[in-house]
């Protein structure tokens, strides 16, 4: 009797409780393994390795363990793919097209436990593409809902989680000022107005060792994203609309627009403004021939 190479394949979309001694993908895991040895009879024998993505949306292929799948296929390892629902193995019409023409290829077939159907036939495949139309629609309609309690969570003001700006910590799942750090922050907005010039004070935010959240040194870069960042003003940010938030503000609002004021004028007008601010240590003391006096000039 051929022995059938069996490889059990499991996804969980989110890491909520992967964390427990026995979570949702041992569960599919078990599953899949006793329904291979239902099949011993059959020459289907359970290969060791284990192909888990936790946390892992089933709208793209772009998985750790999937593409692990998949190399050992196209090497000849595997005979048969377990999955508990179809919708383990992937959410996307597209994508199944490009996984059957692959395992094809590879002379692989595949099986799910809870869903019985038999891809040999042409009423097999109608049935199993129904199954994954609804499949791809229930992953549309929930990254809808998502979006929208996102949107409906930001209007109100909420902190919807991600990244936490220099000046807050997170408590409760809520933004709240840390002191330190948002006496940083006052100071970086008002030197801007008094240095007017983000490449100057730049440099001086990294001769000082001043850092960002993450411990990194502030470029440029960094710096206008923290000057343009409305979270400081007491705001709630969706999609470039800002509405007000429910954590407190740690910038007033006279000295963001003082900031923003000074944002406004050409990067040129800048740039000529912070050279004129620079000491010209020679100046008074150089004269041309005709006596007149020397004066500095920046390209």
């Amino acid at each position: 009797m051929n022995k059938i190479r069996c490889a059990v394949y499991t996804r969980k979309s989110t890491d909520e409780g992967l964390d427990q001694e026995f979570n949702s993908l041992d569960a599919q895991y078990e599953a899949c393994t006793a329904y291979i040895a239902s099949q011993r009879h059959e020459g289907w024998k359970l290969l060791s390795e284990r192909y888990d993505d936790g946390g892992i949306s089933g709208g793209t292929l772009e998985r750790p363990r999937m593409q692990r799948l998949l190399s050992d296929i196209d090497a000849g390892r595997i005979d048969m793919i377990v999955v508990y629902k179809i919708d383990r193995l992937t959410r996307s019409l597209a994508d199944f097209a490009k996984l059957v023409e692959r395992m094809e290829a590879a002379g692989c077939s595949f099986v799910s436990v809870t869903q019985s159907f038999n891809t040999s036939s042409s009423m097999g495949r109608l049935t199993l593409n129904i199954l994954l139309s609804f499949a791809q629609f229930e992953r549309e309609v929930t990254a809808e809902r998502i979006r929208d309690k996102v949107k409906a969570s930001r209007m109100k003001g909420m902190w919807m989680g991600g990244y936490v700006p220099l000046g807050y910590d997170v408590v409760d799942r809520k933004l709240v000022p840390n002191e330190e750090e948002a006496a940083k922050v006052r100071m970086v907005f008002e030197r801007f107005v008094e240095v007017g010039s983000a490449t100057v004070l730049a440099r001086e935010l990294r001769n000082d060792g001043i850092r960002s959240k993450q411990g990194a040194l502030i470029d440029k870069g960094y710096l206008y994203r923290l000057l343009n960042n409305r979270v400081y003003r007491g705001e709630a940010v969706h999609k470039g609309k800002s509405y007000p938030g429910e954590h407190e503000a740690i910038i007033d609002a006279r000295l963001w627009e003082q900031v923003h004021d000074i944002m406004g004028e050409s990067p040129r007008k800048r740039a000529n403004n912070s050279r004129t601010q620079t000491p010209a240590l020679l100046k008074g003391l150089l004269f041309a021939a005709t006596g007149a006096a020397m004066t500095p000039s920046s390209t």
